[in-house]
């Protein structure tokens, strides 16, 4: 992959159930998950705006805003500037229209 795929940029929910090890899977926002408690997400923008959505108190869906930038089109470094929510990288593995695949370090 040597440049970021166009499909990236778009809202992205957690798929826990298809989790492998050291492999976190998303599928887009909309996608008709099993029913769950809650799931996390993110969303990327090409402007350079992530925007993490967590699960807040009392299960109440929350966002933490943040940027995003690539050296290597291949894998994003994500900072929370203005908070003490720590920085981290997600190593894209596949990314299509249905599908998103990370590594985080």
């Amino acid at each position: 992959m040597s440049e970021l795929p166009a499909e990236l940029f778009r809202q992205w929910t957690h798929s826990y159930e298809e989790d492998t090890e050291g492999v976190t899977v998303y599928r887009p926002a909309g996608y008709p998950f099993p029913p769950a408690r809650g799931r996390r997400g993110m969303e990327i923008v090409a402007d350079g705006t992530y925007i993490d959505h967590v699960i807040g108190g009392a299960d109440v869906p929350d966002t933490v805003p943040g940027r995003w930038s690539t050296a290597d089109g291949r894998s994003l470094a994500i900072s929370f500037p203005g908070t003490d929510r720590p920085s981290r990288r997600l190593e894209i593995l596949q990314c299509d229209g249905e599908l998103l695949k990370v590594r985080a370090s």
